[in-house]
C-alpha cells in the first residue's frame, strides 16, 4: 500500500463515527478479547496467524513434515478442513489425535507443530499498530485475553520495556490475581500458550478444574457482567467452547450486557443479520471497514478516541483528593477575606467539591 492509498484510508477513516456509547467507556472498564485477526495485521507473514483455518492447515502441514501424523490422518484432516465448517471441532480431533490414547493432552506432538509454525515470531512483527494500541489501553487499566497460542502481544511488551506476562487457566492463583485486577501487563490464554505444553488445551474437559471451582467461575463470570468486553479480530470466539464454559453458559440476562466486536463488513446483508443476531448476546457489532487493511488504523483511531475521555479519578483529584479537609478551611478563609460569613457549615459533597 503506498503513501496516496494510506493517505486516502486515514481520510476515510477520521471521518468514520464511532459509538459514543464505546468512545466514553473508561479504558479500565474495557476488556480486551483478542483473536487471530490481531495477530495477522501484526505479522501477515505467517500464514499460520490469519484465521482458525489457517492455524489448522499449517499445523497438518508441520506434522505431515515432522512425520508426527499417519498420511492417512494427514489426508483425511485436510479434507475435513475444507469440508467442516466447525474448525473447532476439527482442531479438538487434531490434538487428541496427536495426544496420548490416554485422553491425556500432555504430552503431545501438537505442541511441537505450533512450536513449528510460530518459530521465531518476534522476526515476524511488521505492524505493531495494534498491539501499540492494546498497550496504550492496558496503561490505563484495560484487562487482555486471548484465544490465540502466540505470544506476539507480550513479545512487543517486553521489547518496549513492559513487563508483560503469560498467564493460562491451570494457574488459579496468577488467575485470581489477573481477574481481580493485580496483574497490570497479564495476557490470558484461555487455550494456552504453544511455548508451555502444561498449559494448552482446546477441549472444554482438559478445563474441568476450572469451570468446577467456584471461586475461579465467579471471578471470571463477574468479568463478563461487569466489565465491556471488546472482541478483536474475533470470528468464531463466540462458538470456541472454552470460550462459552467460561462466560456464555452460565452468565444470565446476556440482553443486559454491553460488550462490543468489531468485524470485517464484506457482505452487508450478513453485517446486518449478525448485529441483529449478536445484541441477544448483549453484544454491539461494529463495521470497521470494508477491508481487512482498515482495521488496524480503525483501532488506533478508536484507541485514541477512548483514552481522550476524562478519568473521573482526574476531578476527584483536582478538588479535594490529595489536599483533604484543607481545601474546606481554605474556604472558610476565603469567606472571611471577602467579609462573608457564612452562616452554614461548610462541607463536603458526595463527590469531594466544598459546598456551603
Amino acid at each position: 500500500m503506498d503513501s496516496s492509498e494510506r493517505s486516502t484510508m486515514r481520510s476515510e477513516q477520521k471521518s468514520r463515527k464511532f459509538l459514543k456509547s464505546l468512545i466514553r467507556k473508561q479504558p479500565r472498564d474495557l476488556l480486551l478479547v483478542i483473536g487471530t485477526g490481531v495477530s495477522a495485521a501484526v505479522a501477515p507473514g505467517i500464514p499460520a496467524l490469519r484465521s482458525w483455518r489457517s492455524c489448522i492447515e499449517a499445523v497438518i502441514e508441520a506434522a505431515e513434515q515432522l512425520e508426527v501424523l499417519h498420511p492417512g490422518d494427514v489426508a483425511e484432516f485436510r479434507k475435513k478442513v475444507i469440508k467442516d465448517r466447525d474448525l473447532l471441532v476439527v482442531a479438538h480431533d487434531l490434538i487428541r489425535k496427536m495426544s496420548p490414547r490416554t485422553g491425556d493432552t500432555k504430552p503431545n506432538f501438537f505442541q511441537d507443530c505450533l512450536m513449528e509454525v510460530f518459530d521465531n515470531l518476534e522476526q515476524h512483527i511488521q505492524n505493531p499498530v495494534v498491539l501499540q494500541s492494546i498497550l496504550r489501553l492496558m496503561e490505563r487499566g484495560t484487562m487482555v485475553l486471548t484465544t490465540n497460542y502466540d505470544n506476539l502481544l507480550e513479545i512487543f511488551g517486553q521489547q518496549q520495556g513492559k513487563p508483560m506476562e503469560s498467564l493460562d487457566l491451570k494457574d488459579k492463583d496468577k488467575v485470581l490475581q489477573w481477574a481481580r485486577g493485580h496483574i497490570k501487563h497479564g495476557v490470558l490464554h484461555i487455550h494456552g500458550l504453544y511455548t508451555d505444553p502444561c498449559g494448552m488445551v482446546l477441549d472444554p474437559s482438559g478445563y474441568k478444574d476450572v469451570t468446577q471451582d467456584p471461586e475461579v467461575m465467579e471471578v471470571l463470570q463477574n468479568l463478563y457482567r461487569t466489565k465491556s468486553f471488546l472482541f478483536l479480530g474475533c470470528g468464531e470466539t463466540l462458538r470456541d467452547q472454552i470460550f462459552q464454559a467460561l462466560f456464555l453458559y452460565t452468565v444470565k440476562n446476556k440482553v443486559d450486557l454491553e460488550h462490543y466486536m468489531l468485524v470485517l463488513k464484506e457482505n452487508e446483508d450478513h453485517f446486518f443479520k449478525l448485529q441483529a443476531d449478536m445484541l441477544l448476546h448483549g453484544i454491539k457489532v461494529v463495521s470497521y471497514g470494508d477491508c481487512f487493511k482498515q482495521f488496524p488504523e480503525y483501532v488506533q483511531d478508536l484507541t485514541a478516541q477512548i483514552c481522550k475521555q476524562r478519568s473521573p479519578d482526574a476531578d476527584r483529584v483536582d478538588s479535594t483528593t490529595l489536599l483533604g479537609t484543607s481545601c474546606v478551611d481554605c474556604a472558610k478563609r476565603k469567606l472571611g477575606e471577602r467579609g462573608i460569613d457564612s452562616p452554614k457549615r461548610i462541607k463536603q459533597s458526595d463527590n469531594g467539591i466544598p459546598t456551603i
